[in-house]
């Protein structure tokens, strides 16, 4: 009985599916479906390898800029400016007509001069609490305020 039904069925199946169209069809559906697949497959290379491009061009960009900077940088490292301006802070040497005014650094006058160049008062620093440092950042305060 087991006999007649598989080959009923396989008759039935041969005759019926594995027509000639059914197996051209299934033919160009595989093709199609490994056609599909390659081209997922490419896309997918393409898009990393674009992503590598232009990681590649930002780097030489930044090179670019960093390089611009630097040559802005000699450039002034090798002005008439800089120079003058090196000159007065390490040397200590001064234009014709300037006057260097040198006090002793605990004198009333001192701490004047210290206070009128930049405008904020001399003396201890008073360090506050971290309770007083947050209210200080989250309200706005600032630390003459308080």
């Amino acid at each position: 009985m087991k006999n007649i039904n598989i080959r009923k069925w396989y008759y039935h199946v041969r005759h019926r599916y594995m027509t000639m169209n059914n197996v051209v069809i299934a033919i160009a559906l595989i093709i199609g479906a490994s056609w599909t697949w390659g081209s997922i497959g490419m896309m997918q290379r393409n898009y990393a390898l674009q992503k590598e491009v232009d990681g590649k061009k930002r780097e030489q960009q930044l090179a670019d800029l960093e390089v611009q900077t630097l040559t802005y940088e000699q450039n002034y490292y090798k002005s008439s400016e800089y120079q003058d301006l090196a000159m007065r802070q390490r040397l200590g040497m001064a234009d014709t007509g300037e006057k260097a005014l040198i006090l002793p650094p605990n004198t009333q006058a001192a701490k004047n001069a210290d206070k009128a160049l930049t405008g904020k008062r001399t003396g201890p620093v008073v360090q506050e609490s971290n309770f007083q440092q947050w209210a200080n950042f989250l309200f706005g305060a600032t630390h003459g305020d308080t």
